[in-house]
């Protein structure tokens, strides 16, 4: 798999057969129970939460939605949650935080929807707001990237304290297609700027973004779903067992660390 081109990740992510949020919760946790709306304003399908055991752990779950058909896709907006979706999210995050159970994220958007209705509503207050609060949330928190991780659409549910991401997986501040557009203006050139923009699990570890690489099964996830599974729930076990043993305090400066070291480099100095 380690050979495949950055496209033809992109195309394993796009397969339809793809495993989803609804697909893993049955094989990786127990008495998942569900929780509905964000009590301002509605309950958004694109973001699924609620609680369940992992491993017997008390944890909180929550995931962003993908559809496998049209109808399913409606339902969950194409995965592209509104601001209500991540104000749910932040509220069963503060749930867990008061009864001490770590939040596990799954990570699968092209990004937050982009509406007029989304704007009016406050999407972009929804998201930093996830951003700060998450920032300095007194419990431990890991976040997945399934698929895509698309721009704050995704950021608003992957800061944590230990990122994954499947073999497969991308994560972006922009899709490709619209990276070519603004760069190029010119949608076509999406493969040559999907090469360029380091966005795969592999660059993303090597960038200090992504702490750990979760193998897939040969050809995708979508070809052996139970291993995917398995191999989630033994990554899943031993993150949550490592993290719940660090102090909060320590917790949460290792948390500010790690997004302060994001992006930083160094200029040669004028004559060496």
């Amino acid at each position: 798999m380690s050979e495949l081109s950055v496209w033809e990740r992109i195309e394993i992510v796009h397969h339809k057969g793809r495993p989803t949020v609804r697909d893993y919760i049955p094989m990786i946790f127990e008495e998942f129970y569900e929780m509905h709306g964000d009590r301002l304003f509605g309950d958004d399908g694109a973001i699924t939460g609620g609680i369940a055991r992992l491993g017997g752990i008390p944890v909180t779950f929550i995931g962003q939605v993908k559809g496998r058909d049209i109808e399913e896709n409606k339902k969950t907006n194409f995965s592209m949650p509104h601001p209500e979706g991540y104000r749910k999210a932040l509220r069963l995050a503060k749930q867990a935080e008061k009864f001490h159970r770590p939040v596990i994220c799954f990570i699968d958007t092209p990004g937050a929807f982009c509406g007029v209705q989304a704007e009016e509503r406050g999407q972009g207050e929804a998201i930093a707001r996830n951003l700060f609060e998450f920032s300095t949330l007194k419990t431990p928190i890991i976040s997945v990237v399934l698929g895509e991780g698309g721009s704050g659409g995704a950021l608003a549910l992957g800061v944590c304290d230990e990122l994954a991401m499947l073999e497969n997986a991308t994560y972006s501040v922009i899709s490709p297609r619209g990276f070519a557009s603004i760069l190029w203006k010119d949608a076509s050139r999406e493969k040559e700027a999907a090469e360029i923009m380091h966005i795969t699990a592999d660059d993303l570890q090597r960038l200090g973004v992504c702490e750990q690489i979760i193998p897939e099964p040969s050809g995708g996830a979508h070809n052996n779903p139970q291993q995917m599974a398995e191999n989630l729930s033994e990554y899943l076990g031993d993150a949550v067992q490592r993290l719940l043993k660090k102090d909060i305090a320590n917790l949460l400066d290792s948390r500010y660390n790690k997004f302060r070291k994001i992006g930083m480099f160094s200029e040669p100095q004028a004559g060496k």
